[in-house]
């Protein structure tokens, strides 16, 4: 991923470079409408969880609700209204960790965790990277759904909030994310590393990645040593359960988010942000309507549903098909 982010800082400006992944992004589209499909088969059963998930996407998309208070809202929904009456307690065995030994592993957990961001802020006079760290730990705070879900969350930040990336450069990763064969997460390493090298250049844009991938997966440890000797018990309690039901079904409302928004920004060429009174609007420009990308996306579609391509080589025809065509 570090050296895709070094080589698109290098050659992403060059025309064949960009025709190459207008035919990604168009391929991108199609994969995240297929994870949106493939949760909400799971995630929406009942009328509840299909009233959470529309308010969810109406929370983000139309009033920028944060990701974070999204999923509390949700937790709190479920805890206390979840189909608690059908719901029955199954007895499991006692927890193989005592609380002391959890808290432990939390305080040393949290101390390697944060000793870099605390270093960085304390000798090194660059605000961009220790906000780097805080925002990126905020993040692996609420990986609920997975990258997708993440994700939206983490554009509408970095994008609109925070300006360390273009729309642009945001969709363009999210592609690179896509080739390589590790988790989409890693997209996050070349937010950072985006950022890092438009204020610092190359060594400023490495740190930058490094400290992102750091305080993205470092956590992951954490929970999995202090939570995995709990996680049988604490499925089969009813109001942690409806809380969890409750979470997954917003995250698809967080997906369609992510999905309109991307649309948009990739079948588009221009398209402006509105507000009015509470309300955010996304208008495209349909004079900018993108066929290139119109097309690809829809072959995209064939090739993902009906033939059941591979992520992998159908990002490759999607690249090439556009290659092709601006050739034609």
């Amino acid at each position: 991923m570090l050296i895709l982010a070094l080589l698109y800082t290098s050659y992403g400006d060059l025309q064949i470079t960009q025709t190459l992944f207008l035919g990604i992004k168009a391929a991108v589209l199609a994969i995240v409408l297929q994870a949106l499909l493939n949760i909400s088969r799971k995630a929406l059963q009942g009328i509840g969880a299909w009233m959470i998930a529309v308010l969810g996407f109406c929370a983000i998309f139309f009033l920028a609700i944060p990701f974070p208070l999204l999923i509390a809202s949700a937790a709190v929904i479920g805890f206390f209204f979840w189909n608690l009456e059908s719901s029955e307690t199954l007895a499991v065995e006692e927890p193989q960790a005592n609380f002391v030994r959890t808290i432990a592993i939390c305080i040393v957990g949290a101390v390697i965790w944060f000793s870099p961001i605390l270093i960085i802020d304390l000798f090194f006079p660059y605000p961009l990277l220790s906000d780097i760290g805080i925002f990126f730990s905020k993040l692996a705070m609420v990986t609920f759904g997975g990258a997708y879900a993440v994700l939206a969350y983490m554009s509408q930040e970095v994008v609109t909030q925070l300006g360390w990336l273009t729309a642009a450069e945001m969709l363009d990763g999210l592609g690179l994310a896509e080739t390589t064969p590790g988790p989409l997460i890693l997209v996050t390493e070349f937010v950072g590393f985006i950022a890092g090298y438009k204020e610092f250049g190359l060594m400023g844009g490495i740190i930058a990645a490094g400290v992102t991938l750091w305080v993205t997966f470092v956590p992951c440890f954490i929970w999995i040593f202090a939570g995995a000797p709990y996680i049988e018990q604490l499925t089969t309690m009813p109001r942690l359960s409806g809380a969890l039901k409750a979470i997954t079904a917003v995250v698809v409302g967080v997906i369609l988010n992510l999905s309109v928004w991307f649309s948009l920004h990739v079948l588009f060429s221009s398209v402006t942000l509105e507000k009015a009174g509470l309300f955010y609007f996304w208008i495209p420009d349909p004079t900018s309507l993108n066929l290139h990308a119109l097309s690809i996306f829809i072959l995209s579609l064939f090739l993902l549903f009906a033939l059941k391509w591979g992520i992998t080589i159908l990002l490759i025809v999607a690249a090439t098909t556009a290659f092709l065509a601006t050739l034609l």
